[in-house]
C-alpha cells in the first residue's frame, strides 16, 4: 500500500491527498509532528530538507505536491488524470497549479512565517508588501475564472488540487475582496467538493493553530467553514 508522509493541516499536503481522494486510491497515512520523530527522521531522509508530503511506493520515492499527483496519474486509481494526456492541455494545468502555488500559497506562507518569528526578528514590511502580492493574484484570478467552472481546461485537476489550500488560507490570511465575484463562487464551489470538504473536515482539530486565523476572521466576516 501506498504510503504518505505529511500533516492535516498542512497546504502542500492538502495537494496530493485532494487527488487521492478524487482518485478512490488507499493509502496508509505518516503523521509527521513532534508526537512522531520517527516521522520526522524519515523525512529527513528521504526528502532534500526534510519537509513533506513525501509519497513511498514500494521502493520508489516522490517528492513534492504536484509531481506526487502526476505518479498518482499514471500508477494509482481509475479516476481521470489531474493533468490531462495531451501535452498542450497540460500546459494550462501545470501552468494554473504553479500560479496557485507561486503567487497565491507562497506570500500567504510568508505572512504567517514572518508572523511565527520572535518579534524582534520579524520584518514590519513584509505583510504589507505580501497583501500587495495577495491583491493583484486576486484581481488577476478573478478575470481567469470569470466564465470558468475549473481553473484549467473547463476539468478538475492538478490547478484546483492547488487552489482548494491556496485559496482556503489565503483568504483567512488577507480576505478576498467582494467585489471579485468570479473568484469568491470558485473558492466556493472548490469548498463544495467532497474530496476537498474532506481533506479541510480532517484539519478542522488544528484551525487554532493557524497564527492569521483570527485578524482575518474578523476582517472577513468569515465563519470557520469558509
Amino acid at each position: 500500500m501506498l504510503k504518505i508522509y505529511g500533516h492535516p493541516f498542512a497546504a502542500f499536503y492538502w495537494k496530493p491527498l485532494i487527488a487521492l481522494y478524487e482518485r478512490n486510491v488507499p493509502f496508509e497515512f505518516l503523521m509527521v509532528d513532534g508526537e512522531h520523530p520517527h516521522n520526522i527522521e524519515a523525512i529527513g531522509r528521504l526528502s532534500p530538507t526534510g519537509q513533506f508530503p513525501v509519497l513511498v511506493d514500494g521502493e520508489r520515492i516522490v517528492i513534492e505536491s504536484a509531481a506526487i499527483i502526476e505518479y498518482l496519474d499514471l500508477h494509482h486509481g481509475t479516476a481521470p488524470p489531474m493533468v490531462p494526456a495531451d501535452p498542450r492541455t497540460a500546459i494550462e494545468a501545470r501552468q494554473m497549479d504553479s500560479i496557485f502555488d507561486d503567487y497565491v500559497m507562497t506570500p500567504l506562507s510568508r505572512m504567517v512565517f514572518n508572523v511565527l518569528r520572535e518579534e524582534s526578528k520579524r520584518d514590519p514590511h513584509l505583510p504589507v508588501e505580501m497583501k500587495g502580492t495577495l491583491d493583484k493574484s486576486y484581481a488577476w484570478l478573478n478575470n481567469w475564472m470569470t466564465g470558468r467552472q475549473w481553473a484549467a481546461n473547463d476539468t478538475f485537476g492538478i490547478a484546483d488540487c492547488a487552489a482548494a489550500p491556496a485559496l482556503f488560507y489565503a483568504h483567512w490570511g488577507h480576505p478576498i475582496p467582494a467585489a471579485l465575484v468570479a473568484l469568491r463562487a470558485y473558492r466556493a464551489r472548490l469548498l463544495a467538493r467532497p474530496s476537498i470538504a474532506r481533506v479541510v473536515d480532517e484539519a478542522r482539530p488544528w484551525r487554532e493553530n493557524f497564527p492569521l486565523t483570527g485578524k482575518a476572521i474578523e476582517n472577513s466576516g468569515a465563519g470557520r467553514d469558509q
